[in-house]
């Protein structure tokens, strides 16, 4: 595993740049804050990310330690691959990035390339308490908004029985709660 790489950027190119060490050029991704704060032929140190699938391996790299810990919080919410993660990274400084998570402001995290409402509210939903800021009562709030309730036993059944989180989520719109999960259930099947 390489944790960082430190050495002299060489090329640069949209949101990635060659970092050589030794004569040997890592192609490494940045966030666009990042890498605007690097130059060519400047040295740089990378916190560095590997991100592994069958067809690919690549080197996703920060300029400090707490970006890429909260890059990599960011992977482990629901959904949330690596592209996402850069792109919420990139709707402000760390400090913004937290601040948005922790508050519940789920039009900032909206803003990101890629991200839409239902993906924001997730990350909030998942995060709020664990970027290292405390969380206020709208996102508190964001959990009790329609479409968030994930331990809703009948979304549960309706999702067995093929229904998608989303459409789950849709058909138990206006369904009243107080009604027993399989009342709900078969309202939710007439309404989709």
């Amino acid at each position: 595993m390489i944790a960082t790489l430190d050495g002299v950027i060489t090329e640069a190119d949209g949101n990635q740049v060659v970092l050589e060490i030794n004569g040997v050029g890592y192609g490494v991704l940045m966030t666009d804050s990042d890498f605007g704060r690097t130059a060519v032929s400047s040295n740089a140190k990378l916190y560095i990310y590997e991100h592994i699938k069958e067809d690919q391996h690549n080197l996703i790299g920060f300029l400090s330690r707490e970006s890429k810990k909260l890059f990599e919080q960011l992977l482990g919410v629901k959904n949330v691959g690596p592209k996402v993660a850069l792109a919420v990274l990139d709707v402000g400084d760390l400090g913004t990035v937290r601040s948005a998570i922790a508050g519940g402001d789920v039009k900032t995290l909206q803003s990101a390339k890629g991200v839409g409402k239902r993906a924001a509210e997730q990350i909030v939903v998942e995060l709020r308490d664990k970027v290292g800021i405390q969380a206020s009562e709208e996102a508190e709030g964001v959990i009790n908004r329609a479409g968030i309730n994930q331990g809703d036993p009948a979304i549960q059944a309706l999702v067995t029985l093929g229904y998608s989180d989303f459409d789950a989520q849709k058909a138990l719109v206006g369904v009243p709660e107080d009604k027993s999960v399989e009342e709900r259930v078969r309202l939710a099947l007439k309404n989709g």
